[in-house]
């Protein structure tokens, strides 16, 4: 998923010979160090951000031609302390903090999920927050949270439940496209009083900087 050739590749290959009814967008990273991929992007906005981006909006055409076509993109609660940052998508100015900028990345997935559901109407879309789970993910990239935390952690079943069922139930998609999810409810995206809001024009930039690095890469 950080290698954005890649991720166009899959998906030209996938499109060309299968079917796909719903599109879960799980993978992702917390790289704790500012990291380059080959590409020359940093790692966690290529994994997380492009590379969902990409693999979104190029199953697109395959998702509108069935029925109840839905995408799910597993965000974060962590993403609440974020307000967008379009100016520093790859986090190039100041002391670079993996947290904040998963954070940051989760918080861009929340706003995706938003615009393509305003974009794309034949298709239904939501986000989730998993709860903190006890994965190998959680454990090697926050170790100190996971120590303290772990006797309360959910079990990866319990993390993946409301996923499921945005996937699968009918009464999902009874829910408007385009919300974000905690225990298959619908939660506000900002805390109260939060600074947290993003203007419509940041939103586009966020939009127009993603597609043309996603041509830039294109096979």
């Amino acid at each position: 998923m950080s290698s954005a050739r890649q991720v166009w590749e899959f998906t030209q290959n996938f499109a060309e010979h299968n079917t796909v009814h719903v599109l879960i967008n799980n993978a992702g990273c917390m790289v704790n160090q500012r990291e380059l991929t080959e590409e020359g992007l940093e790692k966690n906005f290529a994994t997380n951000t492009l590379g969902t981006y990409i693999l979104t909006t190029a199953l697109m055409p395959a998702l509108k031609k069935v029925e109840d076509p839905r995408v799910i993109t597993v965000s974060s609660g962590g993403m609440l302390t974020q307000k967008l940052n379009v100016d520093d998508l790859q986090f190039e100015k100041g002391t670079f903090d993996g947290t904040m900028a998963y954070a940051q990345n989760k918080r861009q997935q929340v706003i995706l999920t938003e615009r393509w559901a305003s974009q794309h109407e034949e298709i239904h879309f939501s986000c989730m927050h998993p709860g903190w789970a006890d994965t190998p993910a959680v454990k090697t990239s926050m170790p100190s949270f996971h120590a303290k935390m772990q006797s309360r952690l959910r079990t990866e079943a319990m993390g993946a439940d409301t996923t499921v069922w945005l996937a699968v139930s009918s009464a999902a998609i009874k829910q408007p496209s385009g919300l974000f999810f905690q225990d298959r409810k619908p939660v506000p995206t900002h805390l109260p009083l939060a600074y947290s809001r993003s203007t419509p024009q940041e939103e586009e930039k966020l939009l127009a900087a993603l597609e043309e690095f996603a041509l830039k890469f294109k096979p």
